[in-house]
Order: C-alpha cells, then structure tokens, then sequence
C-alpha cells in the first residue's frame, strides 16, 4: 500500500513575512500538516487489518479518523502553493479566473468580500474554499467546519484559506478577520487559475 507524504512547500518557511511568520509556516506544515499525513496513513493500516480479520475496532471510529486526516492533508496541499511571496502573490488575478469571477460575482471586489466573510465566519474552525460546478458552469464559495470532508462530490479545489488557530494564533491572536485580510496579500492566483484551467477540462 503507498503511504501519502508530505509535499515540501514552494518556498522557504519565511517566504510569506510578514503576512505569516516563519514560526506559523514551520509549525503548521512540519507538525500539523505532518500529523493530518501520518493520521491517514495510520487510519489505511487500520482499514487493511480490519479487512484481513486483524483488528476488532468499529469501522466507524477508522473512518472518522481517515476522513479527517485525509480532508486535513489534501485541504493544505492545495492551500500552500496556493500562496506565493509578497509581491509575487496578492493583487487582482488575470487569465479566466479573473473573466469567471468577474462572471458569476460581478466584480473581483464582490468575491473577495464574499470569500472573506466566508472565511471569517466558519464556526468555530474550519476553511473558507472556492470550487467550480462545472453543471452550472459557476464558481461557487462555501466552508468546511472542522476538517472531516463536507466538500460536495466532483467540485475541485481552486483555492483554500485555513482559519484553523493554528494558522494564525502566534501572529494575530484571536482576530481571525485581520489574518484573513492580510492573507489576500499572498494569494497565488497564477496556481488558483492553473487549477480552474484543469477544472474546466
């Protein structure tokens, strides 16, 4: 069985100052997203030994964990390139993200408030994520509470934005809005268009 591992990030941990510290980058891809890689794998384990007759354990509590660790991992391997440095990232994007936002939201402004207010107000912890619905041929914005997977069957992930404590505590406390308000900064729309590209087929 592969194991998933952790993608190395497209830049150096202190890439992103001073939107986000080199400490938040370390701890949240060498511990945290680190954890989510190795809680998947160790719910796979479970899951084959349990198919052999080798582990009594309800199926339930397995898959829990591997929804969980799983959402966790594939939600920051889209999240980290999805950023780039200051001055390489932030700003309006270009090419047919920007044509589509513009189509479905009327103005890059409108999208950020939208995708910002989703951000700031998951309850509790969780990401604010925009996908394309290639049956309505829109985008569409919504969020995922706590991590295990509410994400809609055939919607790709475009772009992800972690309002997880752990994104951001170290830097801004408790003030979620001001991390999310610097976080545009850093966007990579270069990779967020790549990925609506794909999406479209």
């Amino acid at each position: 069985m592969k194991k998933y591992s952790l993608p190395p990030l497209p830049y150096a941990y202190n890439a992103l100052e001073p939107v986000i510290s080199a400490e938040i980058m370390t701890l949240h891809h060498t511990k945290h997203h680190q954890a989510y890689v190795n809680g998947a794998n160790a719910a796979l384990e479970r899951l084959e030994k349990q198919r052999k007759g080798e582990n009594p354990e309800n199926i339930r509590g397995i898959l829990r964990d591997l929804s969980f660790n799983l959402s966790g991992h594939k939600l920051h391997s889209v999240f980290w390139p999805n950023m780039a440095p200051p001055g390489k990232g932030g700003g309006a994007p270009g090419g047919a993200i920007a044509d589509q936002i513009n189509k479905d939201f009327g103005s890059f402004e409108n999208f950020k408030k939208q995708f910002s207010d989703a951000a700031k107000n998951v309850e509790a912890v969780g990401w604010a994520i925009l996908t394309y619905d290639a049956e309505s041929e829109t985008l569409v914005i919504y969020q995922v509470e706590k991590q295990n997977f509410m994400h809609p069957p055939d919607l790709p992930l475009l772009l992800t934005l972690d309002v997880w404590e752990h994104a951001y505590y170290l830097q801004y406390k408790n003030d979620r809005g001001a991390y999310v308000d610097k976080w545009w900064e850093v966007v990579n729309w270069d990779d967020v268009d790549k990925r609506f590209t794909k999406a479209k087929g």
